[in-house]
């Protein structure tokens, strides 16, 4: 029909509903409390640890590929299997959406923390705070827990949402699968105990690779999406290289700025205590209210995520379509 644009192939359709399908569950259900898929991953990446661990980059390079191709190919093969059926292949990205996308639970353990701090019950805050931080809780007062579960919740929306959307977008169901895979690997191994300084470089910089779209989009939506976009620009611009995370940066960054908090300072991992640069020191002091505007951030980020990720799938059908008319 004349003047009618071309059609979304069956790839960006399938994302699409799949998507939706995917985040409506996680907005309804969250995630299980006993048997997650990303739970049973990390068993078994456990597991190979167990049984290849040496002090070497070598044996710790082997231990990701293995974990990380290993989620890739079975995603791959799922994908494959049901390609012939339209509902069965949404049905599957709608299963993966939600088996790697955890945007309502970290909304709920923010809120939970936020309401213990409210209520000035600082020892159930600190009870909860492991659900959500790796931070020493013991050393934390009800501000730095406060700021420790606002700085959470920017960095998780990039790790648990907008990253896994996008892989999904690039690479459907393998993306999604594969990108949750790096960044559990990362959470496992990647941090610089004296244990895993070696074998876990291999998992810290693909996560580093993997998860650096993901997190500028999210410092983007964040700018976007939250109430001050000039001051989330700025913050950005001025403070993200000074993180020691080049993802985590721009994220926490940004979202400081819409926020108009400061984010950063100092912390206490394992008993090692770090001193981070302070992100927007033009805001102010994070307070428990904070935790509640950053969890609706993180929504808004969410749904324009999609929007983007189905959009710009739009576009590259647009242009395959034209060059295939142009050849």
């Amino acid at each position: 029909m004349p003047g009618r644009g071309p059609r979304p192939s069956r790839a960006t359709s399938t994302f699409a509903y799949g998507a939706a399908v995917g985040l409506a569950v996680d907005l309804l259900a969250g995630d299980p409390r006993r048997g997650h898929p990303v739970a049973a991953f990390g068993r078994a990446a456990g597991a190979v640890e167990r049984r290849l661990w040496r002090d070497d980059r070598g044996r710790g390079a082997l231990h990701t590929a293995l974990c990380a191709g290993g989620t890739v190919a079975l995603g791959a093969l799922a994908a494959r299997a049901v390609r012939d059926s339209r509902p069965a292949s949404v049905a599957l990205t709608a299963a993966a959406v939600w088996a790697v996308v955890g945007g309502t639970t970290l909304g709920r353990e923010a809120r939970a923390i936020g309401g213990a701090l409210e209520a000035g019950d600082l020892e159930v805050a600190r009870e909860r705070m492991p659900h959500l931080v790796g931070r020493d809780p013991q050393a934390l007062d009800g501000p730095a827990m406060a700021r420790a579960v606002v700085e959470s919740v920017a960095e998780n929306t990039s790790d648990a949402v907008v990253g896994a959307l996008f892989w999904g977008a690039v690479a459907g169901v393998p993306g999604l699968l594969g990108f949750r895979a790096v960044n559990t690997l990362d959470a496992m191994v990647g941090h610089r105990s004296p244990r895993h300084r070696r074998f876990g470089w291999a998992s810290a910089r693909l996560d580093d690779v993997a998860g650096w779209p993901g997190a500028r989009l999210t410092a983007v939506l964040a700018a976007a999406a939250g109430g001050n976009p000039r001051g989330a620009v700025r913050a950005w611009r001025q403070d993200a290289g000074r993180h020691p995370s080049p993802n985590a940066g721009p994220v926490e960054a940004s979202f400081a700025g819409a926020l108009g908090v400061r984010l950063g300072g100092t912390l206490s991992y394992g008993g090692r205590v770090e001193h981070r640069p302070v992100l927007n020191g033009a805001g102010r002091a994070v307070e428990v209210t904070d935790i509640d505007r950053a969890v609706r951030l993180s929504r808004r980020i969410t749904g324009l995520t999609l929007a983007v990720c189905v959009g710009g799938r739009l576009i590259a059908d647009a242009v395959s379509a034209r060059k295939r008319r142009s050849a």
